[in-house]
């Protein structure tokens, strides 16, 4: 029997996050065959909604590991043009990605994923910036073992955070949003982390339900070389196939100048020096999702978890350019409940995870 929650799931995505109408051109883009019963349903629903064409595409990531480690120079240096030919051609990207195993890229040649990630950029590019996009997760056996829950639990908890009242959310956001626009001097205070920065004069942006599914963070840039001080992630992250713990970080005028994490020195910091921007942060966010609140190694949920921020190395985003270049973008998460205070221009706003600003109560989950 299907699940009235994909349904559900699959009207947010259509209606409202890429909000699809008559004579688009979607492309559906699927990771992993179990996506199969949402991506049924969002075909469905975009052929409902009028779209002129609906393209659906499935990739495996055991096939994309054997290229990384097979591929020649040549065939990793050959930019498939029909590709970014057909991107221009599209108004709405749906991408959805059912992951069973997230360390299927653990012993990939990571010289070959970041040499296709470089040569992919255009058609991202054109992707991120001219098209209604939006990106989700739908749930697998996998997935649910990284959590450390239960298929039925993970289920649970991904549907909680993703079918929620995202017009509500949105009014909450702007306040916060508000407030952003009017800061000069963040500062972070946790264990084993004391950061201050700059966001003057770049914006913040609200993450209410467009780009992902869930949604739930209010984002901004540090200016590039204002970065101080130094700052210990404790929510684990996965990039390009291996994970990472307790990944430090010390700054010095904007610049990442010492980078550890355990037993993962080198690969973190053979990341970090793909490019020169790869050491400077492009995005500074605080994650309002109400319904995540525990890390689940899956970066879409874990930087919206509610009492965290992320301080991400790497590109910035157009909407809030603070001039930061970088083919990495690397969302790393600090989780602050219990133990944490965001302070904007010398006034406390969030302690231990919670906001305490009386402008910022109502974003706060009900207990």
């Amino acid at each position: 029997m299907k699940d009235p929650r994909i349904t559900q799931m699959a009207e947010v995505l259509v209606n409202y996050s890429t909000r699809v109408q008559k004579g688009d051109v979607v492309l559906i883009s699927a990771s992993g065959f179990e996506s199969e019963p949402l991506v049924k349903e969002v075909y469905r629903l975009c052929l409902a909604k009028g779209a002129k064409y609906v393209e659906y595409d499935f990739s495996a990531p055991e096939i994309n590991r054997h290229f990384y480690n097979s591929a020649s120079q040549d065939q990793l240096a050959y930019f498939p043009k029909h590709k970014l030919d057909f991107m221009k051609k599209v108004d709405v990207y749906i991408g959805i990605s059912a992951a069973d195993n997230s360390m299927a890229m653990a012993n990939a040649n990571q010289a070959g994923m970041i040499a296709w990630a470089k040569l992919l950029k255009p058609i991202i590019d054109w992707r991120v910036k001219k098209t209604r996009w939006v990106i989700t997760r739908f749930p697998t056996h996998g997935a649910a073992q990284e959590a450390r829950m239960s298929l039925e639990e993970y289920e649970d908890y991904l549907f909680s955070a993703c079918c929620i009242d995202w017009d509500a959310e949105s009014r909450k956001q702007e306040k916060l949003k508000k407030l952003v626009d009017k800061t000069d001097l963040v500062r972070i205070k946790a264990s084993d982390t004391d950061l201050t920065f700059s966001i003057k004069g770049l914006p913040g942006i609200k993450c209410d339900g467009r780009f992902n599914i869930p949604d739930g963070e209010v984002f901004t840039a540090p200016v590039k070389d204002s970065v101080e001080g130094y700052i210990t992630y404790n929510c684990p992250t996965v990039y390009h196939g291996k994970e990472f713990g307790s990944i430090r970080l010390e700054f010095s005028k904007g610049k990442i100048v010492k980078a550890t994490s355990t037993g993962m020195d080198a690969e973190l910091n053979r990341i970090l020096d793909t490019d020169k921007g790869a050491r400077y942060i492009g995005e500074f966010a605080i994650g309002v999702n109400p319904n995540i609140r525990v890390p689940m190694r899956n970066i879409l949920f874990d930087e919206k978890i509610f009492g965290s921020i992320h301080f991400t190395p790497g590109q910035c985003y157009d909407e809030c350019d603070n001039g930061n270049r970088s083919s990495v973008h690397w969302d790393m998460v600090k989780i602050l409940a219990g133990d944490g205070e965001i302070w904007f221009d010398g006034v406390l706003i969030q302690k231990d995870g919670r906001f305490v600003h009386k402008d910022l109560k109502a974003l706060n989950p009900k207990e």
